[in-house]
């Protein structure tokens, strides 16, 4: 239990019902829902809707999403993988004779298909109790009549202004009167309004054809993408088997490629073979999460792509053999240069929700733009802002992660669920890009090793190894102590422009039957039950 004489938040208690998401808004839609009779699925849609309103530059209905769901605590989750491949035309050969050899965030390259609406529409229709068309009415209320600028969003708007600047759709409504909107200013998106009362009315196909479909195509081929009508009408997700591993007598459950979640398994499995207790955050600790979190992101980056076009061995990397050598490369004294030498055996061949209900339902949902705003691209007429998930490709031929046809990207994104004695106790997430899977273990090691209640797991400071930089991104909340004795070890260490990721989870105390939600201080949101 924290401090309570320090700042800081409690974990929400609630027999009902409890939804966590990363703003109010949304939180206060999901329990709305389960109040109305909806389940876990319905409230965890409607919550993202409004989500891809009020928080554009997190979400929306131009990206992709991943869902695990626990119908009545089920010990094992369905998993659906709600994300869009590349355009039929996109092949590595074409982007090398184009001279093309990285994917520019704002170009129309950046732009795979969006998965979302597909999903929303699927799980609504197999699971949920309410209509998709009822469940999006909030976020249209919102995207019409306006919503207030919150402090996190603002922050976020406030770093991507030259990349909305180049855009003219885009900074006509995120910079109204070409200024950035103040915190509790309203801001009002009618074409994305419009946009989803036609598919409240006309389902998906009202998204991936017809005339949201004519504007998203013009846009993109009007800057040279590949993107045809063909290719949003083909968009499809489906159902995967999740994957899992046993942690601390916990059964943990993630989608399988071409997400990250193997990766957030096999740290967890590295972990296993060190003790907890005590404080999470001291300096042998905080080096080690580090060391282990970069020698795993360098098999993510070696070896997660789409299992549909590529060999990706999840067995072998979620194997004892794989975390006890990646243990055994940490040097406890010095930050690792060179990666050990581990391969596979041959072959042959970032807003989350978090909902129980009454029920016990239970939904661990997870939507994307990818980057703030995606790719910064909007298409005009249905006011459609499009993600740059293909930036999650390679262009190095015979890469797994290669671009192909209809290939999907490597993606960060990862729904979890926690199970135990064949009964789900835990829907969460942690959001935040490659961060993720780093972000899963670092919240449930503080959960299961250290003791830490389901709040302070999330309030705990963060740190992070950035795969793409090099550098690790260490928040304020790290003593400076501690930050100069990981730079004595060889760290480079900064301050991240924003707070590292943001989280959200529901646990069930199934003896008393109580539920206990927590959600992230460094996103404008929270947990509400009932």
């Amino acid at each position: 239990m924290r401090d309570l004489q320090l700042p800081g938040r409690s974990p929400v208690h609630a027999p009902g019902g409890v939804a966590a998401t990363s703003h109010p808004l949304s939180s206060q839609t999901a329990v709305d829902i389960l109040r109305r009779g909806g389940n876990a699925l319905d409230a965890a849609v409607a919550a993202c809707a409004v989500q891809c309103v009020v928080e554009p530059e997190s979400t929306g209905i131009g990206g992709d999403c991943f869902c695990l769901y626990a119908p009545e605590a089920a010990g094992v989750p369905l998993a659906f993988n709600g994300s869009g491949g590349a355009p039929a035309a996109a092949t590595q050969e074409w982007y090398a004779a184009k001279g093309i050899t990285t994917i520019e965030r704002q170009s129309p390259h950046a732009v795979s298909l969006p998965g979302a609406v597909y999903a929303w529409e699927r799980l609504v229709a197999d699971h949920g109790t309410i209509s998709l068309g009822e469940l999006l009415q909030p976020a249209i209320g919102y995207a019409r009549d306006g919503f207030p600028m919150s402090s996190r969003v603002h922050l976020d708007f406030t770093t991507q202004l030259g990349l909305l600047r180049n855009d003219e759709n885009a900074a006509r409504v995120f910079l109204p009167g070409g200024k950035l909107p103040a915190v509790g200013a309203l801001l009002r998106q009618p074409e994305l309004a419009a946009t989803l009362a036609a598919i409240a009315e006309g389902g998906r196909d009202a998204f991936y054809t017809g005339a949201v479909a004519d504007d998203m195509v013009a846009t993109l081929q009007s800057k040279g993408g590949l993107h045809t009508h063909e290719d949003f009408a083909s968009v499809r997700g489906e159902y995967v088997d999740p994957i899992s591993i046993n942690f601390r007598g916990y059964d943990v459950f993630e989608c399988p490629p071409n997400g990250q979640g193997v990766i957030a398994l096999l740290l967890l499995n590295m972990m296993s073979g060190f003790e907890g207790g005590g404080d999470p955050i001291t300096l042998e600790r905080v080096h080690l999460e580090i060391e282990a979190s970069r020698l795993a992101y360098a098999q993510r980056d070696l070896y997660i792509a789409d299992p549909a076009q590529a060999n990706v061995p999840v067995d072998w990397l979620l194997s004892e053999e794989n975390a006890a050598a990646l243990r055994e490369a940490i040097d406890p004294d010095r930050a690792g240069t060179a990666l050990p030498d581990i391969k596979p055996p041959a072959h042959e061949s970032t807003v989350h929700i978090s909902v129980v209900d009454k029920d016990r339902n239970c939904c661990s949902f997870i939507n994307t733009l990818f980057s703030p705003f995606g790719s910064v691209q909007m298409a005009p007429k249905s006011g459609v802002m499009l993600q740059n998930r293909a930036q999650g490709f390679t262009l190095e031929a015979g890469h797994p992660n290669c671009i192909a046809p209809g290939k999907r990207p490597l993606h960060t994104i990862i729904p979890g669920m926690l199970a135990k004695d064949g009964r789900a106790v835990m829907p969460f997430g942690v959001m935040g890009g490659s961060y993720q899977a780093t972000g899963h273990m670092q919240f449930l090691t503080r959960l299961l090793d250290f003791g830490l209640d389901i709040q302070e797991a999330m309030d705990a400071p963060r740190f992070f190894p950035n795969p793409s930089t090099g550098v690790v991104d260490v928040e304020r909340g790290l003593s400076a102590d501690i930050v100069d004795a990981l730079r004595a070890k060889g760290h480079e260490t900064a301050m991240p422009q924003r707070p590292i990721g943001g989280s959200q989870a529901v646990w069930i105390d199934w003896q008393q039957n109580v539920l206990t939600g927590g959600s992230d201080p460094r996103k404008d949101g929270c947990a509400i039950g009932y």
